[in-house]
């Protein structure tokens, strides 16, 4: 058991996507009252060669576009809340960019 870490009741929130849904991310969690985070530009890469040359517009095995990753420590109350606003935004998208989301258990910290 983990004594006095100030963490031990938080997770580790990860969130990824198209660079286009920087705002709609930065508004889920101001809705979410997570107060405080950290993001950074990435470049996401896909391996597009399952795809016939048809199918691939960009006619090369590795697609690459820019992305955005978030990360946060979050109260693990407010990750149902996050996860909800995620999914609300993913259902009304028209296109196969989504929002990605994951959350991690802090084992230890320092």
């Amino acid at each position: 058991m983990i004594k006095n870490n100030k963490y031990k009741y938080m997770k580790l929130l990860l969130i990824t996507s198209i660079r286009a849904f920087e705002k709609e991310i930065k508004s889920i969690l101001k809705q979410s009252e997570v107060k405080a985070y950290s993001y950074k530009d990435v470049i996401g890469y896909r391996d597009a060669s399952e795809f016939s040359m048809h199918a691939n517009w960009f006619a090369n095995d590795m697609n690459e576009g820019e992305a955005i990753l978030f990360y946060a420590f979050i109260k693990k109350e407010k990750v149902t809340l996050v996860f909800d606003l995620v999914k609300t935004f993913n259902d009304k998208q028209e296109s196969l960019s989504t929002i990605h989301l994951a959350v991690l258990d802090i084992e230890k910290s320092n």
